[in-house]
């Protein structure tokens, strides 16, 4: 399998795994809280993920590391809890199908302005009117998905 191969396998895991967090993520945010829920996902994920960097790296090294690079990098965790905060309120509110067409609207949106503007270092590519398309009837599809 190529990394274009895999890489595309995992985007499509992770799509799928989103719709299943977002249903998840409501739910245990009904029972326990919103802020708990995130709390306890965010920890939980700390903690998996501690013990996966000490098992394929053997070291903490990489948390020293990561303060060698721009503040603005660092940033992506507080943005996974703006997201895992996020679904877990609207999930329950908006339903998982509006929520995760919504959440991908404006993740494609967002992607291709970094995309077309070379934002954050990334390579520019440019926005032609198939990408545009694809936007604009994504986020017709999110609208839709909101009447129940």
């Amino acid at each position: 399998m190529t990394g274009s191969a895999l890489a595309v396998l995992l985007s499509v895991l992770a799509g799928l795994a989103g719709a299943v967090q977002v249903s998840m993520m409501s739910q245990l945010g009904d029972r326990i809280s919103i802020v708990g829920a995130v709390a306890f996902a965010t920890l939980f994920t700390a903690v998996v993920s501690v013990g996966l960097l000490l098992a394929f790296r053997r070291s903490f090294s990489a948390y020293r590391n990561a303060f060698d690079h721009p503040w603005w990098m660092l940033m992506g965790g507080l943005l996974g809890l703006l997201i895992v905060f996020t679904i877990t309120y609207a999930g329950g509110r908006l339903g998982v199908a509006a929520t995760v067409g919504i959440l991908i609207a404006g993740q494609l949106l967002m992607g291709a302005a970094i995309d077309r503007f070379g934002l954050f270092g990334s390579t520019k590519i440019p926005l032609h009117w198939p990408r545009v398309l694809g936007i604009v009837l994504l986020g017709a599809g999110a609208a839709l998905s909101l009447k129940k």
